[in-house]
């Protein structure tokens, strides 16, 4: 059985005790201001979970806070919500989950996305822009595995994977990707 441990924000270490998948489902209403939460939570979530630099913590934060931002911005209609799915694996990686309810104007579909996403990145970063950029730059560089996939109600569900047994996330020193993206 594995150990994990974790805190939560003014307590002492909070222990859990698993060799099972960790999951937890974090439902928000598609307003912005929520955002804030599920910053500080990945954060704190990457931190205690993982063997991540603080700067591979802070990245993994920018990608979950682009996904959601996405499925507020692009694929719910006001007043929705989203859904977010954390899925911590112990020693092999974190998935993490947003799911939109779609936008009953001007909807698209995950292969119109994928795409964009192709396009964007065969497009001169300096070309693009002050948008358009997160999914092609930010997620695809920074995770290992990135899905998109329609469901029945005419949303989506964005699934990206960050193995967690690469040393480079000790260090950024030993990684072969820039320090900064120039966005």
């Amino acid at each position: 059985m594995k150990e994990i441990q974790g805190v939560i924000k003014g307590s002492n270490p909070v222990k859990i005790n698993s060799d099972k998948d960790i999951e937890i489902k974090i439902e928000i209403p598609t307003k912005a201001y929520f955002m804030s939460g599920i910053r500080d939570f990945t954060l704190q979530m990457i931190k205690n979970m993982t063997d991540f630099s603080e700067n591979w913590a802070y990245r993994f934060q920018s990608v979950v806070d682009e996904l959601c931002n996405n499925a507020i911005e692009h694929g719910s209609d006001p007043d929705s919500f989203i859904k977010i799915k954390f899925i911590a694996v112990p020693d092999k990686h974190i998935k993490i989950q947003v799911e939109d309810f779609g936008k009953k104007e001007n909807p698209i579909t995950a292969q119109e996305i994928l795409e964009k996403i192709n396009k964007t990145q065969q497009t001169d970063i300096k070309d693009l822009g002050l948008r358009g950029r997160g999914l092609a730059f930010i997620v695809s560089k920074w995770t290992d595995k990135l899905e998109i996939k329609d469901t029945q109600n005419g949303g989506h569900i964005v699934e990206i994977t960050k193995n967690l047994n690469d040393q480079t996330f000790k260090t950024l020193e030993r990684s072969l990707e820039p320090n900064q993206i120039i966005i």
